[in-house]
């Protein structure tokens, strides 16, 4: 007798900068929204038929007049914790833009879009808003700290005053991202608290009405890794879904420490996914797992986004971002086809309004190349936590520089001449998989060039630490991507691939 082996499939479902994830199911079909911070589209859009796979399949601010970001929003600002649901046969996503505009609600029919101009909420005070229906039509829009506004979902006005709610355990720092759900007889409030660092949690209470009293539950936090040793910390904001088989799921957030002590994450905040059972009432959240049991029904294989993109498209991929904003007067497929073509504004990485063009860096171990043209300027490939945080490879005619900005101290690691022309660039990242010395950092950047033979010269190797948060602060995670800080530098291909160790 045979027995078929049980499925895994690997956490996290969405790896990369993909923070404060919020879902909702719409037949058998599964939408989700994460934060973006300072970058341009903001609010990346995925879709899945099983929670495992989920392809890219929008940026739901894509338009200047939905998203402002001025030159002085601050990196880490920007675009915070959205809520994603759909209600009267319409999707809704509520986000904060701290760096402008406050609340903004925005619609589609399509979670693809293109979704509508903002519908501001200049009466709600508040991040991470969320919002719930109730039977009678009326909508609530709950925000961290924890406090409720009745709203009209349709003009942004707000109707009566605020309530206060439940805010977590007592002392509990940072009550934030509530959802608040009708389940069963009971309205939910599930919050996270604790802050997003390692003692990051999620809590849950319950009402009779969605405007409470709501009772704690007894065994809160029902998810948090504090204290712990387990590979996947800072877990928390979380956000509930039913499947159609009736089970249920969470979202949440979580980091990948790498290296000794205190531990580096360097990819951002991830998304994660664990299953939840209902106890007298109560959610349980399974076991989160890197490798977790599939779900109980049929895996669907994700139309994956090309790891590499030679730009012959006049669009650009929904994966590629900007800090704060991004033209085509700077950036643009269309002037010389089959490349990209960046135009300068900053004269460095170091400038808020620096011309850059990049991809969140979703493995731990991975490499990025790219051919680029300096005959008319001078740019590159870079690895991009803020303007303070950043190491590339520069070109201009001639030769190639390795660039480090940490905090305060800007230097010029490494040079090398190179041949009239295009030059192929390249950025390895090679994780710490044996901790040999309690400070060892969570990965090398490895930085050089190829040449016309494919021979490699390695320019620089330098350690991660310091395009991690834990050294930056913050709530991003790496970039990687093109750039130029001088006149107008082309793009022939951009190619990015996980490297297995």
């Amino acid at each position: 007798m045979s027995s078929t082996p049980a499925r895994t499939v690997s956490n996290p479902v969405i790896p990369g900068f993909h923070p404060d994830p919020s879902i909702c199911r719409v037949g058998e079909d599964y939408y989700l929204a994460c934060s973006s911070f300072e970058y341009f589209p903001g609010v990346p859009l995925f879709h899945s038929r099983d929670l495992v796979h989920w392809t890219l399949i929008g940026n739901a601010l894509d338009r200047p007049e939905q998203l402002r970001l001025p030159p002085g929003a601050a990196s880490s600002g920007g675009l915070y914790a959205p809520t994603l649901r759909h209600h009267d046969g319409r999707f809704w996503l509520i986000v904060t833009n701290v760096s402008a505009d406050g609340n903004m609600l925005f619609t589609a029919t399509d979670p693809a879009g293109p979704w509508s101009d903002p519908i501001r909420l200049p009466g709600v005070h508040g991040i991470d808003p969320d919002l719930a229906w109730d039977d009678d039509g009326i909508c609530r829009c709950t925000v961290a700290g924890v406090s409720q506004y009745r709203i009209d979902p349709l003009t942004g006005e707000t109707i009566g005053e605020p309530r206060r709610l439940w805010s977590g355990a007592p002392g509990a720092k940072a009550p934030e991202a509530p959802h608040l759900y009708r389940i069963g007889d009971y309205w939910y409030l599930l919050i996270a608290e604790g802050g997003t660092e390692r003692c990051h949690g999620v809590s849950i209470a319950r009402g009779r009405t969605p405007d409470g009293p709501f009772e704690p539950c007894p065994d809160n936090p029902v998810l948090t890794h504090r204290g712990t040793d387990h590979p996947v910390q800072n877990t928390g904001h979380g956000d509930l879904v039913q499947g159609p088989d009736g089970s249920w799921w969470m979202v949440f957030l979580g980091v990948r420490p790498q290296g000794g002590t205190p531990g580096w994450h360097v990819l951002g905040r991830e998304t994660f996914l664990a299953p939840v059972t209902w106890v007298d009432d109560w959610p349980v959240v399974g076991e989160v797992a890197l490798d977790m049991a599939a779900p109980p029904w049929p895996l669907h294989e994700p139309a994956v986004e090309p790891v590499r993109d030679d730009f012959d498209s006049g669009e650009l991929a929904h994966g590629w971002i900007s800090p704060r904003s991004r033209s085509t007067a700077h950036c643009t497929t269309g002037e010389r086809p089959g490349w990209l073509t960046l135009r300068a504004r900053g004269d460095s990485l170091d400038d808020p309004e620096v011309t850059f063009l990049g991809r969140r860096q979703q493995h731990l171990s991975c490499r990025a190349r790219v051919l680029a043209d300096p005959s008319d300027g001078r740019g590159g490939l870079a690895v991009r936590l803020d303007e303070r945080h950043h190491y590339e490879i520069e070109t201009e005619p001639g030769q190639v520089r390795v660039i480090a900005r940490v905090g305060t101290l800007r230097t010029v690691v490494a040079s090398h001449p190179t041949p009239a022309g295009p030059v192929v660039l390249r950025v390895d990242m090679t994780a710490t998989r044996k901790v040999t010395d309690p400070r060892q950092g969570p990965d090398t950047v490895t930085l050089g060039v190829e040449d016309a033979d494919g021979g490699y010269t390695e320019l620089a190797a330098l350690d991660g630490r310091y395009l991690s948060t834990e050294v930056a602060g913050g709530f991003t995670g790496r970039v990687i991507g093109t750039y130029a800080t001088l006149g107008t530098v082309r793009f022939d291909w951009f190619d990015y691939e996980p490297v297995e160790d």
